[in-house]
């Protein structure tokens, strides 16, 4: 068997252990209820126009949901999914003081590192991508309902690019929040600050804006969301990225970002004692 043959037997391995591990354990509750949030708050909306307590237009339903999963799902939900899940893949080992069983173990530390990161990212975009489907399913459902139905079908289109920038947001939170893992054993700060660079991105010139992601997640979503209200006077506009430019460079600066790790974990050392 070839070196790199090996490595993907492990890595896949890995990746198997992980997975399980990652699904099943306690800190992965709120990531559930983050990704979920969304359904139940459209069939809310959904029941109560079947039974006449409210009134609603499509095509402000199509914006709604948009608001819903730009403003929330990826500013909150995958963001903070990404720290629970991705910064916990390492740290989770050290505070548990098992990851020395790895380091042990005949594995090369940037095949554990890769197994490790598409643990976690397989475990994202499962759930935040059902999350996104069955809340857009419900919106789907309550448009054939309204007299707005004829927007179901053109709104059923956009429902690709929803689960695409869904995957990508993982791909690139994730290995964010993977290598800010190996580095600081508290990940409140980091995330904090990270968090606030995303949130005050509309208020920065054109060209710092490309150096948030969530720039380029937006620039790919299907319905645009206007930027209303006392902070609207303050916001800079720039102009989307098109999506042969946010694809590829969010791919490209998720996979260096990694390749950063994988050179990171070659020189990890593991201190219990300062946990």
């Amino acid at each position: 068997m070839s070196e790199w043959k090996l490595w993907a037997a492990q890595v896949a391995a890995i990746m198997r252990l992980e997975v399980k591990k990652t699904f099943a354990r306690k800190g992965t509750i709120p990531v559930y209820l983050l990704a979920f949030a969304p359904v139940l708050l459209f069939a809310i909306h959904a029941t109560a126009y079947a039974r006449g307590w409210t009134t609603c237009s499509g095509s402000e339903d199509l914006v709604a949901y948009a608001g819903v999963f730009q403003l929330f799902v990826l500013r909150a939900g995958i963001f903070f999914g990404a720290v629970a899940i991705f910064m916990n893949l390492f740290r989770g080992e050290v505070l548990n003081r098992s990851l020395h069983y790895y380091f042990l173990a005949p594995v090369r530390r940037e095949v554990l590192m890769a197994g490790k990161y598409l643990s976690g990212l397989v475990t994202a975009v499962v759930i935040y991508s059902a999350g996104t489907l069955l809340s857009y399913w419900i919106l789907i459902n309550h448009l054939e309902l309204t007299k707005s139905r004829a927007l179901a079908g053109p709104a059923m289109a956009d429902l690709p690019a929803y689960l695409g920038v869904t995957v990508l947001a993982c791909i690139g939170y994730g290995a964010l929040f993977l290598l800010m893992g190996m580095f600081f054993r508290n990940p409140i700060i980091p995330a904090a600050l990270v968090l606030l660079w995303e949130s005050f991105i509309v208020f920065l010139p054109p060209l710092l804006k490309k150096l948030s992601v969530i720039f380029y997640l937006e620039s790919l979503c299907p319905v645009k969301v206007p930027f209303s209200g006392a902070g609207a006077i303050f916001a800079v506009s720039a102009d989307p990225t098109p999506a042969y430019i946010a694809i590829p460079g969010l791919l490209l600066l998720s996979a260096a970002i990694v390749l950063a790790a994988g050179i990171s974990i070659r020189r990890m050392e593991i201190r219990y004692g300062l946990e």
